[in-house]
């Protein structure tokens, strides 16, 4: 499988340092550091059972914005967008609810409404490919992985497929029983194409599509190559929020001011988790000092 890993603030092994872990938590949220962690455990086991003819995208902002679609995998037979949450409890996906179910088996709202935020998701990268004029032959399908395997969630008719930790390798089973509809060629193609919209593929294939049809599919995605127009975040018609709440128009905010290019917030944070980690360093220091005596 090949991953295209967008990842923000990670640097080129991969890693992210404690400052960028900073950054990322004051730019996206509490959730996004452990959301990494979660997909850190998910990758390898797709990787492991998806191998020729499978892309995928992990964490691309859309352009112009601070919209991060987490996990896009691109298949023969299907897009799926994907968000790996490491929740633990017990929970409840009925239509678009995301319910918690508390000790006396009464389900209740969740904070943080994961249907709901992965079903906007999938909105905004559809959107996304419409504005860049990639057209797809296959579905965007809306997926929510939970990884902790403690988790227990009860699917009702929930408006977007979700996947226990010890249900992944049936979802990958899935994706390779489907009828195929894109070759390989073009699927990396089109892995390319998403992450960069101005890039041309050098010839793409006359017929693409592994069907009795010979129509071009490949022509069809390839053909919006042509368009040089930017993605505009206020064309969605909603914002995200972390408790997944209801879409709410967008809303001019001013600027904070930045010093070393990080806001008041982001530089405070960063100096209260420095001086922890030397607290920690003495105290280390100073239990062994004591020991070797």
């Amino acid at each position: 499988m090949k991953i295209i890993d967008k990842t923000p603030f990670q640097d080129v092994n991969g890693n992210i340092n404690i400052i960028a872990r900073v950054q990322g938590t004051l730019k996206y949220g509490l959730n996004w550091y452990p959301e990494l962690e979660a997909q850190r455990k998910v990758i390898p086991q797709l990787d492991r059972l998806l191998e020729k003819g499978y892309v995928l995208i992990r964490n691309f902002t859309l352009p112009e914005s601070d919209i991060v679609i987490p996990l896009v995998l691109i298949s023969s037979s299907s897009v799926s967008v994907i968000l790996v949450s490491p929740v633990k409890g017990q929970f409840e996906a009925k239509g678009q609810e995301w319910n918690t179910i508390v000790n006396n088996g009464e389900s209740i709202p969740a904070r943080r409404n994961l249907i709901d935020l992965i079903a906007k998701l999938s909105r905004a990268f559809q959107k996304y490919l419409e504005i860049q004029k990639i057209y797809l032959p296959v579905p965007v399908e809306p997926v929510l992985i939970v990884s902790d395997p403690g988790a227990q969630v009860e699917s009702l008719r929930p408006l977007v497929r979700v996947v226990r930790s010890d249900a992944v390798k049936q979802f990958a089973s899935t994706l390779m029983q489907a009828r195929p509809v894109l070759r390989t060629d073009t699927i990396y193609a089109l892995g390319d194409r998403i992450v960069d919209p101005k890039a041309k593929p050098e010839e793409a294939p006359e017929t693409d599509a592994v069907t009795e049809n010979p129509v071009s599919r490949a022509q069809a995605i390839f053909n919006a190559g042509e368009t040089d127009k930017s993605f505009d975040p206020n064309e969605l018609g909603f914002e995200f929020n972390e408790a997944g709440g209801a879409p709410v128009q967008p809303k001019a905010a001013p600027q904070p001011k930045k010093r070393m290019g990080m806001t008041n917030k982001q530089l405070i944070l960063l100096v209260g988790m420095f001086i922890i980690e030397c607290c920690v360093i003495a105290a280390g220091a100073g239990i062994i000092f004591f020991f070797s005596q």
